[in-house]
C-alpha cells in the first residue's frame, strides 16, 4: 500500500482554531490540488475529531473519475475510513450519509449504532498505524491518503507508515493563541522535497519512500512462477520466493525445494548464504505473507528475514488461516522493514493453492 498524508496548517503551525466555525486554511488552488490527489487514491482517511468538526462528506468531485471508477466495477466515490477512540460518533454525519461508498471504522469500543453502515473494526488496547494498514489491505486498498487530524497523522509518521508527506502553508494566516490542533513533526535531513506556490499556499511534499511498484510487481510474478515448482501437499501451501541483494545478485526458491520442512524464504537464504552473499539491504519478495510462526522449524520466516537485516519486502497475499493465524506482516513493518503488499495478484496465489484453499 501506498501512503500519502496531507495538510495544510497557519503560518504559525495550527490545522485549526477554537472558534465553532470551521477554519478555511487553503487557497482554491490548493483544494484544487487536493482534489485531484484524491481522485488517485483507494480511500481517504480522518480521525473522529475531524469528522465532530467540520462534518465533511470526503467525496470526489471528479465526475469523470467516479465514471471510471464505476466502468471499472467500483463504487463511485473512494472507501471512507474514521479512526474513533470514544465512539462519539453520530449516524447522522455527512461521512455517513453521503456519496456512494465503502466505509470502514476502527474503534476501540463497539458501536452497535453504526452497524450497517460501516465495517467495523474494534480493537482492545490500542489503535496504530501498523494495524490500520494490514486491516486495509486486506480489504483490497491500495493507495490511502489521510487527511488528518494532527493526532493521525503523527501516528502514522510516528511509525514510519508515511511515504508521502505533502504540507501545504498559508504565509498569510496567523490565529496565535486561538490556535489548536498544531501539527509539529521534524523532518529527517536529506528527505527529497518538492515545492510549489498554490495561490499563495507554499506546499512542500516530501517523498519518504520512493514508488516500487513496478520493480515489485515484476519479481512478485516471478516468486508466483517459482512457487508452481513445489508439489502440492495437503499440509502447506506453495509459495514462491525471489531475493535480491543490495548488490544486484538474485536468488530464488520455493516451498519443500530441498527439505519436507523448509519454506520458500529459507531456500532462497540458504542459496544466498551458501554464494556468499550479504543479505543485509537485500529485498525479498515471496507470493505469500512469511510465516510468523513454525512447529516444524525452529524460526520463522519472519524471524529470518529480521534476523538477517533486510531492508524491504513485498508479497501477494497475507496468508489464509487454514493452519495458524499469521502475523508476519505487522511484525516486519514494526521492526522497520518497508514492506509492500500487493492484493490485487493475491488471486493468482490463490489458484495456486486451491488444494488446501478449496478444502
Amino acid at each position: 500500500m501506498r501512503i500519502t498524508l496531507s495538510l495544510a496548517m497557519t503560518s504559525d503551525g495550527f490545522m485549526d482554531d477554537t472558534s465553532s466555525e470551521r477554519l478555511i486554511i487553503s487557497t482554491p488552488e490548493d483544494w484544487s490540488k487536493v482534489y485531484d490527489l484524491r481522485t488517485r487514491c483507494d480511500a481517504i482517511m480522518v480521525g473522529a475529531e475531524t469528522l465532530r468538526r467540520d462534518n465533511p462528506s470526503l467525496l470526489l468531485r471528479d465526475e469523470a473519475t467516479r465514471e471510471r471508477r464505476r466502468r471499472a466495477g467500483l463504487k463511485p466515490d473512494i472507501a471512507k475510513i474514521c479512526i474513533t477512540r470514544s465512539g462519539n460518533l453520530s449516524p447522522a454525519m455527512r461521512f455517513f450519509t453521503e456519496g456512494d461508498a465503502d466505509r470502514y471504522i476502527f474503534s476501540l469500543r463497539a458501536l452497535p449504532e453504526l452497524e450497517g453502515k460501516a465495517y467495523l473494526f474494534v480493537h482492545d488496547g490500542r489503535i496504530t498505524a501498523h494495524m490500520i494498514v494490514d486491516q486495509l489491505e486486506r480489504c483490497g486498498i491500495r493507495h490511502l491518503l489521510v487527511e488528518g487530524g494532527a493526532q493521525t497523522l503523527r501516528m502514522f509518521l510516528e511509525e514510519g507508515m508515511a511515504d508521502t508527506l505533502r504540507v501545504a502553508i498559508n504565509p498569510r494566516l496567523k490565529i496565535e493563541t486561538r490556535g489548536r490542533a498544531r501539527f509539529g513533526f521534524e523532518i529527517p535531513k536529506g528527505i527529497p522535497c518538492h515545492k510549489e506556490n498554490l495561490g499563495g499556499m507554499n506546499v512542500a511534499t516530501y517523498t519518504f519512500h520512493p514508488d516500487t511498484t513496478t520493480e515489485d510487481k515484476t519479481l512478485l510474478e516471478e516468486a508466483i512462477a517459482v512457487s508452481r515448482n513445489c508439489i502440492p501437499c495437503a499440509t502447506c501451501y506453495r509459495v514462491g520466493a525471489v531475493i535480491v541483494t543490495a548488490d544486484g545478485q538474485k536468488f530464488t526458491g520455493y516451498t519443500h525445494e530441498t527439505s519436507a520442512t523448509h519454506h520458500a524464504e529459507q531456500e532462497a537464504v540458504a542459496k544466498a548464504l551458501a554464494a556468499g552473499a550479504s543479505l543485509k539491504g537485500a529485498s525479498i519478495y515471496s507470493s505469500m505473507e512469511p510465516c510468523s510462526k513454525r512447529a516444524s522449524e525452529p524460526e520463522s520466516c519472519t524471524d529470518l528475514i529480521l534476523r538477517h537485516g533486510f531492508r524491504h519486502a513485498a508479497f501477494a497475499l497475507y496468508e489464509p488461516g487454514c493452519f495458524v493465524k499469521c502475523h508476519g506482516a505487522s511484525r516486519l513493518r514494526e521492526n522497520g522493514v518497508d514492506l509492500r503488499v500487493y492484493p490485487e495478484m493475491g488471486h493468482l496465489v490463490e489458484e495456486i493453492n486451491a488444494h488446501v484453499l478449496k478444502k
